[in-house]
């Protein structure tokens, strides 16, 4: 028997017209999600007579999703990217601040709320290879949120299970088949029908398709984006591929070292970045015009640690405008047109273009 190929099967899933995301009607919106000064802090043991030590993963960190929008969350590996979806998808509670998901602030809630609320928010990972149990059947895997946060009897949740393999533009047949079955672009579409079958508000998706080829990337991207006008989902959408979230985003967040820096909406930041971290970032995206020439901006440093990060703004060790008062003091949001940014060489003029 040969193994399936990625096309689809179902067209209404995978329309390849699909829409880009950033495109739609940014008609105004109620925030689903709203995080307040949220921050995560890991103890670290060094040993047995040492004093514990805090690791910084996420701090203070404020923000707000609209409803039916796509957030996305970018910046280097270390910035507190995957911590922020631990915490969304309240697989981990914040150390510090409030967290408001659907209307429920997830901190001293009852185990009935939590419930609830992780019908509400659902997570597919980046890794199809190793997000799926290769030991159960594709119906067992979609199967299983079911199982555990509804009564339904077996019959209705397979029939569940079924639409939800339609739904991702694969077959009934493949309900009964194993994840090494089938290729990774399949895979993933198997993880977003698990995702997708408890009826969710909110879909975090945790770098959903560096793991794939490029030409199985935009089928997911397309299969994503027609599920978000179907089924009117909210996305927060994780990746470190500027070229993509391009083309995904309604809204960009760009996070150092625990702390958003600028968030933007998504041509607004293409157009302009404000904050000297982002324009770095965008600087490295390679360009799909060959006349581009673009001038390449090399940051100088290491990323701080989180354990001990720098006093003052985070991201002064590595700034070519950093001063004095970028040592000694923290810069918050401040909104600079419809951009929010952190950095007081924006708030005075200090950086060259703006």
């Amino acid at each position: 028997m040969s193994a399936p190929t990625d096309t689809p099967t179902t067209s209404p899933a995978t329309a390849p017209t699909a829409a880009p995301l950033s495109a739609r009607a940014t008609a105004p919106l109620n925030a689903i999600v709203t995080a307040t000064d949220v921050s995560q802090v890991y103890e670290l043991r060094r040993g047995m007579f040492a004093r514990p030590v805090g690791l910084k993963a996420v701090k203070d960190a404020s923000f707000s999703v609209e409803e039916g929008e796509t957030l996305a969350i970018v910046g280097e590996s270390g910035c507190g990217k995957s911590t922020l979806a631990r915490m969304l998808t309240m697989i981990e509670t914040p150390s510090e601040g409030a967290l408001t998901i659907d209307g429920v602030t997830i901190t001293g809630e009852d185990a009935r709320q939590l419930k609830k609320l992780r019908s509400t928010v659902q997570i597919v990972f980046q890794n199809p290879y190793g997000a799926l149990n290769p030991r159960q059947k594709v119906g067992s895997i979609i199967e299983e949120p079911l199982k555990i946060n509804t009564r339904l009897a077996s019959a209705e949740r397979r029939r569940k299970a079924e639409q939800a393999l339609a739904e991702v533009g694969l077959r009934p047949e493949h309900y009964g088949r194993y994840p090494h079955m089938f290729s990774g672009g399949q895979r993933q579409r198997i993880a977003i029908a698990r995702a997708i079958i408890l009826e969710p508000k909110i879909l975090v998706l945790d770098e959903p398709v560096s793991a794939l080829d490029v030409s199985i990337q935009a089928q997911i991207l397309n299969l994503l984006a027609d599920l978000q006008e179907r089924l009117g989902l909210t996305y927060i959408f994780i990746s470190h591929d500027l070229s993509v979230v391009k083309h995904v985003a309604d809204r960009v967040m760009v996070m150092y070292l625990g702390r958003p820096v600028e968030i933007a909406p998504v041509d607004a930041l293409y157009a302009k970045p404000l904050h000297p971290y982002t324009r770095a970032l965008l600087s490295a995206t390679p360009a799909t015009d060959p006349k581009s020439k673009g001038q390449r901006i090399r940051l100088t440093g290491e990323l701080p640690s989180p354990i001990s990060p720098p006093p003052g703004c985070s991201f002064n060790p590595r700034c070519p405008y950093a001063n004095e008062r970028c040592h000694t003091e923290r810069p918050e949001l401040t909104p600079h047109g419809p951009t929010r940014v952190a950095c007081f060489a924006v708030e005075e003029g200090r950086i060259e273009g703006l």
